[in-house]
């Protein structure tokens, strides 16, 4: 899991966090983007136009699981990062 992440990373992943605003005001990626799961369907114009594969991150990995297939599904290269600080380790 970590190698895709890496991998992502180098190819200038942006991270996508889908935690609510208080978790995310808890601690974060450095750089990563956040926006709601409930909101990802109504965000999907501006997540494709960031032009890159994405990194899902959530708390434990079961949101970002389901923002990850959303994303593939409508075209965005973008793998499930699981929890953020699984991502915040590489950054």
């Amino acid at each position: 899991m970590s190698i895709e992440i890496k991998d992502y990373l180098e190819k200038g992943a942006v991270v996508l966090d889908v935690r609510t605003l208080e978790e995310w005001n808890e601690g974060h990626v450095s750089g990563s983007k956040h926006i709601v799961l409930t909101l990802i369907p109504l965000e999907l114009e501006q997540i494709k136009s960031w032009g890159k594969p994405v990194i899902a991150v959530c708390r434990s990995g079961a949101r970002s699981g389901q923002a990850a297939e959303f994303l593939s599904n409508n075209g965005i290269d973008t793998i499930n990062g699981g929890p953020w600080q699984n991502v915040d380790q590489h950054v």
